[in-house]
């Protein structure tokens, strides 16, 4: 069985939330693209945990977990990670941590070109993180990346990193006038941080067909969400890799595999982290009391989220992009406060009414078409049933299921693992 987890919307949907609530029905959970340049906020008996690299599932030991060849991972970056969950109480080993050998490696010279191509656009900029995605990608697609497997063979390694090191000084120091990197310093830099994974780097695509074949439950987990996929996103203010559910086998190493149920998760209103059109967007005082009430700051940046109302026509794209099966509705409970919910039934794009998510310049000019639907003015945050749910709420969950054709099966009312409707 192969079940996705993906975003609908812009990113920042509750994925890690829900991963690590239905984790418990699965043996492996695999991350099948992205980097660190996104958080998942997950919270159990054991505290508040980000997790930017490893699967969400890392918090339930009995779980396996694989990074797989469609991510870029930056080694110093997972080994802090793994040493901050370790802290917390957490078991990591190569039990139930694999990293795929296809990986790619996020280097150091890929996040300072990424810091100086940013500072270049300045009032430009995409909006980046800032922690070499971009660049590390492109790396990957003109053959000039070092990947997971590459760290086992440390003559091998030398031979690489002396190519691509002469390659990337030429943009780092003749285009940006920054400091070139040198293969010895870059040499110790994988000896300090690749050294400590070497025993989790693995062909992750072997072991996965073979627990396929054992009947074991495999779930896949994206980073971001459809309206930041490469292609499908809002180009060019999208990540750089393909986060939708039909890249998920490629990206985990299973490409010979059919997904047999996608889970699009989405907010109950819309929120977005970063550059690029956010048509149903609000401003001034309804913007901050929606923020500070639903705590919308990015896990991995801690920048502000930008919010809305829920966006039907983003919202139907997205999970007609993804293929969603059924839908997981998260932060229901953010709205317990209003009296009236903003809904973005529609686009007007140079006065014409428009119900299909559009792309390019009619995205960046398009205007939203607001309606209100009732709210439920009381706290949801203690219901465990649908019908513990005020009417109002549960009119609002069908709209949803309406306007976006997929029905809502998951409903978070709270952070904790127990704050969940099954409907």
């Amino acid at each position: 069985m192969l079940t996705s987890i993906v975003g609908i919307n812009w990113g920042d949907e509750g994925k890690g939330r829900m991963v690590d609530l239905l984790a418990e029905s699965q043996d492996i959970v695999v991350r099948y693209q992205g980097g660190n340049n996104a958080g998942h906020t997950v919270i159990n008996d054991k505290g508040k945990f980000v997790l930017n690299l490893l699967p969400s599932a890392i918090l339930r030991e009995d779980k396996v977990n694989v990074m797989g060849n469609g991510m870029v991972v930056n080694i110093e970056h997972l080994c802090g990670e793994i040493a901050k969950l370790r802290e917390g109480g957490i078991f990591i080993s190569p039990a139930n941590l694999k990293i795929s050998d296809k990986a790619v490696v996020c280097c150091p010279f890929d996040v300072m070109q990424d810091c100086l191509e940013e500072d270049r656009l300045a009032d430009k900029k995409f909006g980046s993180t800032r922690r070499g995605i971009s660049p590390v990608y492109a790396d990957k697609y003109m053959k000039k990346a070092i990947r997971m497997g590459d760290i086992l063979h440390p003559e091998y390694l030398r031979s690489r990193l002396e190519t691509i090191v002469e390659w990337k000084n030429l943009t780092i120091e003749k285009a940006y006038g920054a400091k070139p990197y040198t293969v010895e310093e870059l040499l110790d830099w994988f000896k300090k941080f690749g050294e400590p994974l070497k025993d989790y780097v693995c062909d992750t695509g072997y072991y996965l067909n073979n627990a396929l074949k054992e009947g074991k439950r495999v779930m896949l987990e994206a980073q971001l969400g459809a309206l930041r996929d490469i292609d499908f996103g809002i180009y060019p203010y999208t990540t750089s890799s393909n986060t939708i559910t039909a890249y998920g086998p490629v990206g985990a190493g299973i490409p010979n595999r059919k997904i047999d149920n996608a889970i699009g998760v989405m907010k109950a209103y819309s929120t977005c982290v970063g550059e690029g059109p956010f048509t149903a967007e609000m401003f001034g005082i309804e913007a901050e009391t929606l923020r500070k009430a639903g705590g919308e700051y990015g896990a991995a940046t801690g920048r502000p989220r930008r919010v809305g109302g829920f966006d039907v026509v983003a919202s139907r794209y997205g999970c007609m992009v993804q293929a969603a099966d059924e839908i997981a509705l998260t932060k229901l409970d953010i709205l317990d406060f209003m009296e009236e919910i903003p809904v973005c039934v529609a686009y007007s794009v140079n006065g014409k009414r428009v119900d299909e998510f559009p792309s390019g310049e009619a995205l960046n000019i398009a205007k939203p078409i607001i309606e209100y639907l009732p709210g439920w003015n009381c706290s949801t945050a203690n219901c465990r049933k649908y019908e513990d749910l005020p009417a109002q709420a549960r009119e609002y969950i069908e709209y949803i299921e309406k306007a976006v054709d997929c029905k809502v099966k998951y409903i978070s009312v709270g952070a904790e693992r127990d704050a969940i409707i099954v409907k």
